[in-house]
């Protein structure tokens, strides 16, 4: 592997902005390479110093991310289709592990509410059961 990492993605490095391969792939090459290890202590405290170009602004930010209202209605399936396609392009091909998350987080929030609708449709029938008047 290059330790030759462009300051673009050492810079998504420490945003955590990586695919996870990429992040693993930068995280092992630090460990052998004192120079790279250097060079990313001197970026952060580029930042810390409030040293920012347009483009790290931008990706700290995540001005590329969709909300997460609008996560919830691309897993509706109710946005437009240049929106939805932007989102599924986002998630699944430039691989935001942020929006990834989120979207995991919504689809789990929507089977947990599936799953008590159900639990409690059931004790509403459950304790009205023989209480209800027969004609």
């Amino acid at each position: 592997m290059s330790t030759n990492f462009a300051t673009a993605e050492l810079e998504a490095y420490l945003d955590e902005a990586l695919p996870v391969e990429a992040m693993a792939a930068i995280e092992r090459e630090l460990r052998g390479q004192p120079a790279l290890a250097a060079r990313l202590a001197q970026l952060n405290a580029q930042r810390d110093a409030g040293l920012h170009t347009l483009g790290a602004i931008w990706r700290r930010w995540r001005l590329t991310c969709p909300g997460r209202q609008e996560l919830g209605s691309y897993l509706l399936g109710v946005l437009p289709p240049e929106t939805a396609h932007y989102v599924a392009f986002h998630i699944d091909d430039i691989g935001c592990r942020t929006c990834r998350a989120n979207l995991d987080d919504l689809k789990r929030q929507q089977r947990e509410s599936a799953q008590e609708t159900i639990t409690r449709r059931r004790r509403y029938f459950q304790s009205s059961a023989g209480n209800l008047a027969r004609k």
